[in-house]
């Protein structure tokens, strides 16, 4: 891991996060179980950090999204590892194949002791409210807009789509609290920056694009060589990245007046070989690389 890597540190948190986070809190009584929503390609950069303290003791359901995008072998041990931490985790590709029955079966199971004391005291069971968050571009749109069954939320493939706090019912037991994404307000852990650029959670603006297409070439040299062999036609990455991305220029025919390499166009493809989930079968996390910054 390089230092530069190493060293990121950023201060990220627009008003609307901290209003988020305070609407949440101000609405927690009225919640009860939280459905986390993380990127399967970065089970740990994805997760909110802090959650946990703005939740307390909610039960929680940690829905893994565009698992079909994801190295599966490598996020499977991020699976382990948070249930380890006694996390209930349901990964699916919301987008292709859809499972609300198991989201509502394991809410339902979660719930039941609530429900069950309820009964007890002689009390109506009442609508189960479940609170929808995650971090920018996880896909917790595309989940609600499953849930429901129709297009009730906006979604883009770019962060802050969402951008209040949203009751919405999905059928006569359950209703859902949208919120806007959440990051927590400083991101300095090793990679976590580099892989929420690369996963369009973070807008692009907020590294320089070369350095997070740079970021991008590198991991799938060190964990992925055949993809970059079969998508770009190298085996490795030069020293000199400028040098890998003139091949990949002149390859794909990224040219400008002259010959001359159009390098915008180059990252532009290299991005959205990502943003697009062209790029498959792919983890940026690593959990080793975890265990060493914990």
């Amino acid at each position: 891991m390089d230092n530069r890597q190493n060293q990121t540190n950023i201060n990220w948190y627009p008003g609307h996060m901290a209003k988020t986070k305070r609407l949440i809190k101000e609405s927690l009584e009225q919640i009860d179980i939280v459905y986390e929503v993380v990127d399967a390609r970065m089970p740990y950069s994805s997760k909110i950090r802090d959650l946990d303290d703005i939740i307390k003791n909610k039960p929680k359901i940690m829905i893994m999204t565009k698992y079909d995008l994801c190295d599966k072998p490598e996020t499977k041990k991020w699976i382990t590892y948070y249930e380890k931490q006694n996390y209930h985790i349901i990964a699916m590709d919301i987008e292709h194949q859809f499972e609300k029955k198991q989201i509502l079966q394991l809410t339902e199971n979660l719930l039941e002791e609530k429900w069950k004391k309820l009964k007890e005291k002689g009390l109506l069971r009442k609508r189960a409210r479940a609170l929808v968050v995650g971090i920018p571009n996880v896909g917790k749109s595309t989940l609600i807009n499953r849930l429901v069954g129709k297009n009730v939320v906006g979604t883009g493939n770019r962060p802050g789509v969402t951008k209040e706090l949203n009751w919405i019912r999905i059928s006569d037991t359950v209703e859902l609290l949208d919120s806007p994404g959440i990051l927590w307000p400083k991101i300095d852990i090793g990679n976590v920056a580099y892989n929420l650029a690369s996963l369009t959670a973070i807008k692009e603006e907020i590294l320089p694009l070369f350095d997070v297409t740079e970021y991008i070439l590198r991991t799938l040299q060190n964990h992925y060589p055949n993809i970059l062999k079969e998508r770009y036609g190298i085996e490795s990455v030069e020293e000199d990245v400028i040098e890998t991305m003139e091949f990949i220029g002149k390859r794909r025919g990224c040219l400008v007046k002259g010959g001359e390499i159009d390098y915008d166009k180059v990252m532009a493809i290299i991005m959205n070989d990502v943003k697009n989930g062209i790029i498959k079968n792919i983890t940026f996390d690593r959990i080793e690389a975890i265990h060493e910054n914990e």
